[in-house]
């Protein structure tokens, strides 16, 4: 016997087992009840939410010998000869592949014949918008005024296309998107039926993926099945057949991107694309990354309205505070943008890569994009706070056909060198901590003042950053923020001071194992281990 593709094997039978569409099941249930049945109904929405399940339901129950609370019986002869397609009083037809005036003309011709067994003949015009003009005019005068036996049903995914003529003379009922937690429910029923082990991360991933869409969710299950047969089907196998990326990828592109790391940034890219990953899909999950970040700056208790694991949920929080609203939604539009561009490009690499050296460089952007300047702004006033600049005068023009500044080539070739620091050094900086970190740029500043400044237990005087939280420690951790770190703290004691970042349990962190030194040393406790 051949295999039966799950969204075929569990398409709805009856109006109970529709999900999703409870407004459109509730009023088509209470129609059939009182006999108030339409004689033309419009069902539009995006694939796969039912539309063509619906209307094969309707047909069956309009016709059924025996209909109960959730339409047809399914066991009377009526209603398994339209299950098995052999009924002569249900009439499909893809306006597709039969979109022309005579596919047309034959319905209306057959229309005139009663059925000759049931109540009613339905015809299921299925991606109605395909039929042509001509078509449309030869099928309006029947859709107006039917026989009263004759019930027309028309389903498409752009009612746009549809003449207004037609639109007025049918019922419309809009199918809605499905949720994610519906889509989740019914595939962890499915895997129940089936015998198939699966977690429960994994199904809400495909849920999410599926877009709406039941069919698409049942399909790309059934994928991920077929691929991994009699295995437990897991987050990581399920990322590995779509083709799609973990939440660590974009938590580290974006961080390469907020400090501007071009190289960082690009070598993300090449590992997405050595993987086998598609690029449209990863810029459009980043693109929802970036979306969840933007929730959880501009709104309150919106968890609900983020699908995402706890663990992944703390990590958006930390990085959540290193970036500013209005820059995220220059990188949102940047990249829906890029979108748009790659779509039919054959190019795909290029363009996304020119995108990311945009997103790192807000001065490649336009001059008069008020987001993009603030990011400007925004490096600038970093830069400044760094000491990492250099003022023009008369006596440091420019030199050479370059236009180099003298200032800068010494600048550029003398570095200046700092004696070791002390112990009394060490406390000193550890004194006016927020002073110092205060230089940093906004960003790195607030992420550093999260940690916990502590001391080093090997005896070398330097002073340890430690944080129970992951996302904290690999954004201070990078080896370009932990360079201008340490020239903050240099530059303000004048000494070489060495700086650790570490990351702790929690469990250590709440028996006190790494002691706050700033906070002892602002509060007058002596502080021996310094």
């Amino acid at each position: 016997m051949s295999y039966t593709a799950l969204y075929r094997k569990f398409r709805p039978a009856n109006f109970g087992e529709v999900r999703g569409q409870e407004h459109i099941v509730t009023t088509l249930k209470n129609q059939l009840k009182l006999g108030r049945i339409g004689h033309a109904y419009l069902f539009t929405g995006t694939r796969g939410t039912g539309k063509t399940s619906v209307a094969k339901i309707m047909a069956k129950a309009v016709n059924c010998e025996n209909p109960d609370e959730n339409g047809p019986c399914g066991e009377c002869g009526m209603c398994k000869s339209i299950q098995t397609q052999t009924s002569m009083n249900v009439v499909e037809l893809d306006a597709a592949s039969n979109n022309g005036v005579d596919s047309i003309r034959e319905i209306v011709d057959a229309v005139q014949y009663s059925p000759a067994e049931g109540k009613y003949k339905v015809y299921i015009i299925d991606e109605v918008h395909m039929l042509s003009t001509g078509a449309f005019n030869a099928l309006l005068k029947t859709l107006e005024e039917p026989p009263s036996y004759v019930i027309f049903i028309l389903a498409t995914t752009e009612v746009n296309k549809i003449p207004i003529t037609i639109l007025s003379r049918c019922q419309r009922y809009d199918f809605h998107r499905i949720g994610i937690d519906t889509i989740a429910g019914q595939l962890a029923s499915l895997a129940e039926k089936e015998g198939i082990e699966a977690e429960e991360k994994a199904i809400r991933y495909i849920a999410k993926v599926a877009d709406g869409s039941m069919r698409d969710g049942l399909s790309l299950f059934d994928q991920c099945i077929a691929f991994y047969l009699g295995e437990k089907l897991t987050y990581d196998k399920v990322l590995d057949v779509l083709g799609a990326v973990d939440t660590d990828v974009f938590f580290r592109i974006l961080d390469a991107v907020i400090a501007g790391d071009v190289k960082a940034a690009l070598k993300v890219i090449e590992e997405i694309i050595l993987l086998g990953r598609d690029l449209s899909w990863f810029i459009n999950e980043w693109i929802w990354y970036m979306r969840n970040l933007l929730l959880l700056k501009s709104t309150e208790d919106c968890e609900d309205m983020i699908e995402m694991s706890a663990d992944n949920l703390s990590a958006l929080r930390q990085q959540a505070e290193t970036i500013g609203e209005d820059i995220l939604i220059r990188y949102i539009r940047v990249l829906s943008e890029l979108v748009a561009d790659i779509r039919y490009s054959g190019q795909k690499r290029v363009l996304t890569e020119v995108a990311i050296v945009k997103l790192c460089k807000p001065e490649m952007g336009s001059e008069h994009d008020f987001l993009t300047i603030k990011d400007r702004i925004r490096r600038l006033e970093a830069m400044i706070e760094n000491g990492n600049f250099v003022a023009v005068t008369k006596e440091n023009s420019t030199d050479g056909a370059n236009g180099e500044t003298s200032a800068a080539k010494e600048a550029s070739v003398q570095k200046v060198v700092y004696p070791s620091a002390l112990p009394e050094d060490v406390k000193i900086v550890a004194g006016n901590w927020n002073e110092i970190v205060g230089r940093l740029d906004p960003a790195l500043s607030s992420t550093v003042k999260k940690m916990t400044l502590s001391i080093s237990s090997d005896g070398n005087d330097s002073l340890l950053l430690v944080s129970s939280y992951e996302a904290l420690v690999k954004v201070v951790n990078s080896e370009e923020n932990i360079k201008l770190l340490k020239n903050c703290i240099n530059e303000y004691v004048k000494k070489e001071v060495s700086v650790d970042v570490k990351y702790i349990s929690a469990e250590e962190e709440h028996r006190g194992l790494y002691p706050d030194i700033e906070r002892l040393i602002s509060s007058g406790i002596p502080v021996d281990v310094i």
